[in-house]
């Protein structure tokens, strides 16, 4: 599942179901938005990003993870996984 939400954080304002451009969430008034479609996930982090109490993660698929051709050899240090 790409997107977790971490139910110890989430205040249940909505902001993720608001800003998803997929509607991959849903939410019932006074409960945690739930992740319905996970696999019309764009991975574009809006919902994350947008989460003003870090509840949102976002798991990459493995090939989102790589370094793309061009930039090998340019970066410095390896990236970290979160």
């Amino acid at each position: 599942m790409p997107v977790i939400i971490d139910v110890k954080k989430c205040t249940k304002c909505g902001t993720c179901v608001d800003h998803c451009p997929e509607d991959v969430f849903v939410q019932t008034k006074g409960r945690y938005p739930k992740v319905k479609h996970p696999d019309e996930c764009w991975h574009c982090g809006a919902c994350m990003i947008d989460c003003k109490a870090g509840a949102i993660h976002i798991e990459l698929p493995l090939f989102m993870r790589l370094i793309p051709e061009p930039y090998k050899g340019k970066i410095e240090e390896p990236l970290k996984e979160c």
